[in-house]
């Protein structure tokens, strides 16, 4: 079966009710080496934080979900001077259809909704179409750190981006 169009996908906010969807697609992150950063998968409190409460999307295709954004706090539930985490994930079969690209593209504006001016994103050094489309929405290689990773809990370095947004006030 082919992927669907990227024209018939529409981005939308995540609910409560897209999660065991979401949790699969990271699943699916893991098994194939491109999740990142968490050992397990995460749970929907992660992100029940009214502060980031807009900044939470998936790609969905009628009934079917494609992929999925959203920020996450950087520590303790809190976003500390407005910077937070970035998650994008999106099915093996969905791939190669731009819709990690609209999913980021509408996280970024989402974020500058909610006044959070720095995304930080970890990849694993070996996911180059990752880290190029990072690349492509502003965001900029900051270093490399040693985080824990996915891969039967091994520590892994990954590489540090971040993005500085075009919020008001922000310097």
């Amino acid at each position: 079966m082919n992927p669907p169009a990227a024209s018939a996908i529409s981005i939308e906010k995540m609910t409560a009710d897209d999660w065991n969807a979401v949790r699969a697609i990271y699943e699916e992150g893991i098994s194939t080496g491109d999740a990142t950063f968490e050992q397990s998968a995460p749970t929907w409190e992660k992100w029940d934080t009214g502060h980031l409460a807009s900044c939470r999307l998936v790609a969905r295709d009628g009934n079917q979900l494609l992929g999925w954004a959203a920020l996450s706090p950087v520590s303790a539930r809190k976003v500390y001077a407005g910077v937070a985490e970035v998650s994008v994930y999106v099915t093996e079969r969905a791939r190669g259809k731009k819709i990690g690209s609209r999913l980021l593209s509408e996280l970024v504006a989402a974020s500058e909704r909610a006044g959070i001016w720095t995304l930080n994103a970890g990849i694993f050094p070996e996911n180059t179409a990752s880290i190029a489309l990072h690349k492509r929405h502003g965001f900029l290689v900051v270093g490399t750190r040693e985080r824990i990773g996915c891969m039967n809990g091994r520590w892994r370095d990954v590489t540090l981006m971040e993005r500085r947004s075009r919020v008001a006030g922000v310097p």
